[in-house]
């Protein structure tokens, strides 16, 4: 019976118009993580949200969350807090960023206080990758672009 009202229900058609990977970082720490993102890999920051209440101690607004447009993707960083209701620590979400040097991305990235999880290697396409965890947690893979082989841009498919 269960299987019959199943059948009949109509399937609405569903569009998503964008995809925006959230970066959970620790309370307070936004501001930290939006600035090492600029720096490092030239994000823009396109809006953010501030806390609506401050302590008194506080000279600024609390930065609860901002927008960035990273390589031509927005990306959201959020502050962990008690009403999110994320765990930062239930998981990870590597991005990788595409990039002509693997080289100087890494060494960005680590010169502004990431850490370097794997060497520098070519990869089975031809391109090279590197890996680093960012102050926040957060693990970026860099990649450059597969070499095209002469062969490859002749064949017929």
């Amino acid at each position: 019976m269960a299987q019959e009202d199943v059948a009949t229900v109509v399937e609405k058609s569903v569009t998503f118009t964008a995809y925006k990977p959230q970066l959970i970082v620790e309370s307070q720490k936004v501001g930290d993580a939006v600035a090492f993102y600029k720096a490092v890999f030239g994000a823009e920051e396109t809006g953010h949200s501030l806390y609506p209440k401050r302590k008194a101690d506080q000279e600024l607004p609390h930065l609860v969350s901002a927008e960035l447009n990273l390589a031509g993707t927005t990306v959201l960083v959020s502050d962990v807090s008690v009403n999110s209701g994320s765990n930062a620590n239930k998981g990870s979400m590597p991005a990788i960023l595409e990039t002509d040097d693997v080289e100087a991305a890494v060494a960005k990235a680590v010169g502004a206080g990431a850490v370097k999880v794997e060497e520098e290697v070519e990869g089975e396409e031809g391109g090279v990758k590197g890996k680093v965890t960012d102050p926040f947690g957060f693990t970026w893979i860099f990649v450059s672009p597969a070499k095209k082989n002469e062969n490859d841009e002749n064949k017929e498919v």
